[in-house]
This record gives structure tokens, sequence and C-alpha cells, in this order.
């Protein structure tokens, strides 16, 4: 009985030991800082998914249990979805700061919230709810922003387009480029700014004059087929397209009608299935997509809630734009497996 007893007694003090070190070793782990909340403009798009992949891991290396969640589409009909999480956040008492990117305004009433409870807000990705210190009088909790630095990111697409054009010898006096601009916002016109800037000036430094017709259009079925035919109407040689959406409409119909537009060069803007094998084709069947600009989806979500995580530490933060990469059919597989590119 006796000899039972220390058996016993050892195995609990083993089984303690054991439990301490777990416990030990998963500070900084989980929730034991609290949760920073996630809302973002979706959560099933590829590009949302590499976004909480990266929020998720900043979490884990800063000790905060992240949650994610978004509405069921991109669209301003969904605003009032996406308060009820930003409210639902806000009521839970774990919650230390909260990682945002609207999709439309009307969060005033949400953000002074915030700002009572002393919760910081970083605002992610380009659907930033903008004036902040205006709509909420004063009481703006938000600490920083996070987000692609559209107009960077077409000069990036610009720069590497022209390079193509320069060492092909393609370029020449009154050469047509043709920008189809996704829509009228911030984000439409940065992008197409960005490229048609860029591309106009290295031109200009090489002694060449360029022509830019830039066709801007709505998220409404066949507009961006418009914008194309309208291009291909105005003797367009070479196509930018500002988003993934443009390039999903584009695409099909370019490899419907090879023979309409096999002479025409494209370059494009985020990632994508219709992007992947439109590169993978290397212009066999069709038009030849050059190469686009990928936003770093993981760090877009790594960096918001390390700046949230960090101003919870008391240090000082500051926005954070992050750069596009560009890619062409050589090193897609390999920014895909880096999760810059993803599919979807």
């Amino acid at each position: 009985m006796k000899k039972f007893t220390k058996i016993f007694a050892l195995v609990l003090a083993v089984l303690l030991c054991t439990s301490c070190f777990v416990a030990c070793n998963n500070e900084g782990d989980g929730d034991t800082k609290g949760t920073i909340a996630v809302v973002a403009k979706g959560e099933t798009h590829a590009f949302w998914q590499a976004v909480k992949a990266g929020a998720e891991q900043a979490g884990k290396d800063y000790g905060y249990n992240v949650t994610f969640r978004g509405p069921t589409a991109e669209s301003e009909e969904y605003v009032n979805s996406q308060r009820e999480m930003v409210q639902a956040a806000l009521n839970t008492e774990d919650i230390k700061g909260i990682v945002l990117a609207t999709i439309g305004l009307g969060f005033a009433d949400e953000l002074v919230s915030a700002y009572d409870k002393k919760i910081p807000v970083v605002e992610f990705d380009s659907g930033l709810y903008s004036n902040g210190a205006d709509i909420t009088k004063g009481k703006d909790p938000t600490v920083g922003g996070v987000a692609t630095d559209n107009k960077a990111a077409a000069a990036v697409v610009a720069e590497n387009f022209y390079k193509y054009l320069k060492d092909n010898k393609l370029l020449a006096n009154g050469y047509k480029v043709g920008i189809i601009q996704h829509d009228s916002t911030s984000t439409g016109i940065d992008r197409a700014g960005g490229f048609k800037e860029k591309i106009t000036a290295l031109a200009t430094a090489d002694g060449y004059t360029i022509d830019i017709n830039v066709q801007v259009k709505a998220n409404n079925a066949g507009e961006y087929k418009l914008g194309l035919t309208a291009l291909k109407e105005w003797g367009a040689q070479s196509i930018f397209m500002t988003n993934e959406g443009v390039v999903n409409e584009v695409y099909p119909e370019v490899k419907d009608n090879a023979a309409t537009y096999k002479d025409i060069l494209f370059c494009g803007f985020d990632a994508g299935t219709n992007q992947y094998n439109w590169m993978k084709d290397k212009g066999e069947s069709c038009a030849l997509l050059v190469g686009s600009v990928a936003q770093d989806s993981y760090s877009i979500g790594y960096k918001a809630v390390e700046l949230a995580a960090k101003k919870l530490a008391g240090e000082t933060v500051a926005d954070v734009g992050i750069a596009g990469v560009w890619y062409n059919a050589e090193n897609i597989d390999e920014q895909k497996d880096k999760n810059i590119f993803y599919m979807g």
C-alpha cells in the first residue's frame, strides 16, 4: 500500500510539472493577452483567406487570439451586417483591439464607442471609412492604417510592362495604351493614375510620345467588356486592367475571340485563377498577358494585427503601406507558394 502511494505521488508530481510546463509554454499563445477582432470586407474569397492567415500568424507571434469575420459579399448592401459584426466585437469583454476594413460609411457610432472603451482601431485594405476625426467629432479611435499603396503598385506594373515593350523594341511615337479602370473610387483612380503617370514618365525620358485612353467603368455585368471593345476600336496596342474583376470579364472575351485581340498586349492587377490560366497560356492560344501586380494580402493581414498589438503594448505606430509584387509566367508559381499570388 505504501509502495502504491509513493508511485501515485510520483506520477502526480510528474503530471503537475508537465501541466506547468504546458501552461508556461502557452504564454503568449491563444488569448492570454486578449483578442483582436478582425472585421474584413469579405471572408470566403482567396484574398481574404490569405489576409486571415497573416492576421492569425501575427496574433500567435504577439500573444493574441484573433477572430476573423466578414460579410457575404463586398457590397454596400452588406454595410449593416458588417456594422453588427463590429458591434458584437465591441460588446465582447475580451476584445482589446479591432482591425477594420469597411465596405461603406455609417460606422460613426461604433467608432465613438471604441474610443470611449479605449479600444484601438486599425484600418486596413483600401476600404477605409475616411475622415475619422470629422465623422466621430474628435472621438476617433483609429491609430493607423495598413493597405496596399495602389498608386505605387500600379507604377510597378507600368515599370515592368514598359521594360517588356522596350526590350522587345515595340515602342514608337504615338504608341497607344488603354486602361480599363474598374470604378471611380480612390482605388480605381489611384491604380489608373499610378500606371498612367509612370509609363508616361518612362516614355518621355526615352524620347517617346504615347497616347493613353482611360475607360472608366462600373462593376456591372458587361461594363468591362464594353471598355475592351472601345479600346479595340480606338486602336489600343496594350491594355492595363486595374483589378481582378476586369480580368475575369476580359479574359473569356479575349480567349473566345483570339483573332480579334491577338495583337494587343495585356497587363493586370490582383491575382486569381483567370490570371493564372491566362499567364500560363503564354500567348499560345490568345493575346499575351505579360504580367501583373499582386497585393501582398498575407502581409496586409499580418501588419494590421501587428500594428494593433504594438499599439496595445504602448509603442508609437504609424500607417503601413504594402508594396505590390510583380509576377509573370516565369515566377507566378513561386509567388503562389509564398501566399502572394492566390487562386480563386
